[in-house]
């Protein structure tokens, strides 16, 4: 069996299993990698502990493709996508042993998240209220992912009908995880959000032109239109914005739990990120402002 062969039967395997579309793409560009740096027409039996420590030791591994050194985080992505493919190379009988099992992630240290200052909000949202206006969907969206912290999918997935303005709530129905949930509008959001829906009553709550909701893509370029017109000298993306919403919340409680709950994390190990970013907030403890 052809190592690309069996990279397909352990995709439909990650989608049996209920895995998310970006986990298995993710497995699938990591995988087929490999199989280009050994040759794509070679058999499973190239799928071994030797020809994977040269890989993630060489350049394959290690470089972009315009020569440029991944992140140590990256790396340790490909490492485990590999390991969980010599895994179900094994489970499922393809191979006597894991030739993926010695292969351990390095460590390194979590970089902090990159977001927009108070003042770099409240730019940006004053550009698009002017220049798009208060019914405008590219307003509407951007100022939802600020207010809410919700990720760029999640956001598109909004009906009109997942919004309660009144009641200051919205059904998450696509979620990471699939754990549909219920996020809180604070008052300025839901106002807004019923100036921009006005009299709609089903629908994408963020629509295109053919009626459909826009895609992931769009929206990135979206974002980095109006903040470049903002003049931020970053060019954020929609998830620079869920991280704006994690570090106010932060900063405004100081507490972790109250960050998770907001940002709908699973595990607080996820939150810790906007407190070590949290400058501020230990120079207030060491007196040094």
């Amino acid at each position: 069996m052809r190592i690309l062969d069996a990279l397909d039967e352990f995709l439909l395997q990650l989608e049996a299993n209920g895995r998310s579309r970006h986990t298995i793409a993710q497995y699938q560009r990591h995988v087929a990698l490999f199989a280009a740096w050994v040759a794509p027409g070679d058999g499973i039996a190239q799928y071994d502990s030797a020809a994977l420590a040269r890989f993630l030791a060489g350049p394959a591994a290690r470089e972009a493709r315009g020569g440029q050194t991944r992140k140590a985080s990256t790396v340790n992505a490909l490492r485990g996508s590999l390991r969980g493919f010599g895994a179900y190379l094994h489970e499922a009988g393809h191979l006597p042993s894991n030739p993926a099992r010695m292969i351990r992630r390095a460590r390194c240290g979590t970089l902090p998240p990159a977001f927009l200052t108070a003042e770099e909000q409240a730019t940006l949202l004053k550009v698009l209220r002017r220049d798009d206006g208060a019914m405008g969907r590219d307003y509407a969206l951007i100022h939802t992912l600020l207010a809410t912290g919700l990720r760029i999918g999640s956001a598109l997935a909004l009906r009109v009908e997942d919004v309660n303005c009144r009641k200051g709530e919205a059904v998450v129905r696509r979620a990471k995880g699939d754990r549909p949930t219920v996020v809180v509008l604070s008052r300025e959001i839901a106002e807004h959000l019923d100036w921009f829906i006005g009299d709609r009553t089903k629908g994408p709550l963020f629509p295109g032109l053919d009626g459909n909701p826009i895609s992931a893509r769009h929206a990135n370029r979206i974002v980095k239109r109006w903040a470049a017109r903002a003049g931020l000298a970053s060019a954020p993306s929609p998830h620079t914005l869920r991280h704006s919403f994690g570090m106010r919340v932060y900063q405004a409680s100081g507490d972790l739990l109250v960050t998770q709950a907001a940002l709908g994390h699973a595990s607080i190990m996820s939150t810790t990120i906007y407190a070590r970013a949290d400058r501020e907030r230990l120079r207030a403890v060491l007196g040094d402002s």
